[in-house]
């Protein structure tokens, strides 16, 4: 049966749409109070909606990027103290051929250069255990790549270098430290090592620092767009309680107007 099929006074059919309308008003009011959102669906408000979920998704990108650059962070610490324990065995290993500078013993000094061959062996073991998750960069000239954007058009190379015994000139003992002159040249090129050491952990620190700070701005800008987008799409929770109050009221006293509008039709039975 349709609505047509029954007569309904001008007062009950505008008191019919006053609660209709104000059912309607309920509902989104609930969604609102349940969801903390004004905006939950393109139908809402489909400028906001749409770029509320723009912004979102560009944050979750960028949040994909932060585990990139944690992981990235950890690879440089991992050669750095790397190159941190290399630098103190050369020193230790310096040290030694003092030693061997201090006597004119031959097997003194035979025995000296084979503490040095030992160090310098596990110089080349130190530098094979420096990796992190399969990536080591002083194994070889080995190249992290850092994105920090979401499309990766903002990026930074790190390119790592030969740390082992072979790639920072250290040869074995020469002529097992027999004269001095032997002594002075292994310990020349033990302090080029030192040096090219130095000069790998300013680079590092220097692609270490753009990767932290990098970091920072990463956070402030995914704060930036998750507020931008919650400010789009949010609900004033205080405004909606007090709208579904008032609706709550509306409601009520359209019934009861409702009711009374029917009160002219009703007084028909009194005729019988």
């Amino acid at each position: 049966m349709s609505t047509s099929d029954i007569s309904l006074t001008a007062g009950m059919r505008t008191n019919l749409l006053n609660l209709q309308q104000t059912s309607q008003l309920l509902n989104r009011t609930q969604q609102r109070l349940s969801s903390g959102k004004q905006v939950n669906s393109a139908l809402d408000n489909p400028t906001n909606y749409f770029a509320a979920q723009n912004a979102n998704q560009r944050a979750s990108d960028l949040s994909d990027r932060k585990d990139g650059m944690a992981e990235a962070v950890q690879t440089v610490g991992a050669s750095n103290a790397g190159i941190t324990a290399i630098t103190g065995l050369i020193n230790a290993a310096k040290g030694i051929a003092q030693s061997a500078l201090s006597t004119s013993d031959t097997g003194t000094r035979s025995k000296l250069a084979t503490q040095y061959d030992t160090i310098r062996s596990q110089i080349d073991n130190i530098s094979s255990d420096s990796g992190y998750r399969g990536l080591n960069l002083l194994s070889s000239t080995n190249t992290l790549t850092v994105n920090f954007n979401e499309d990766a058009s903002s990026s930074l190379n790190v390119v790592g270098f030969l740390a082992n015994a072979t790639g920072l000139s250290l040869t074995g003992a020469s002529a097992a430290w027999a004269t001095n002159s032997d002594i002075t040249t292994d310990t020349a090129k033990m302090d080029t090592a030192i040096s090219t050491l130095r000069s790998n952990t300013q680079t590092l620190a220097a692609n270490l620092n753009i990767i932290t700070t990098r970091q920072t701005f990463t956070d402030s800008m995914i704060s930036t767009l998750q507020t931008g987008a919650d400010n789009l799409t949010l609900a004033d929770m205080n405004q909606e309680g007090a709208n579904m109050l008032m609706l709550q009221t509306r409601q009520s006293l359209g019934t009861t107007s409702l009711s009374m509008s029917s009160q002219a039709a009703q007084s028909v039975l009194k005729l019988f």
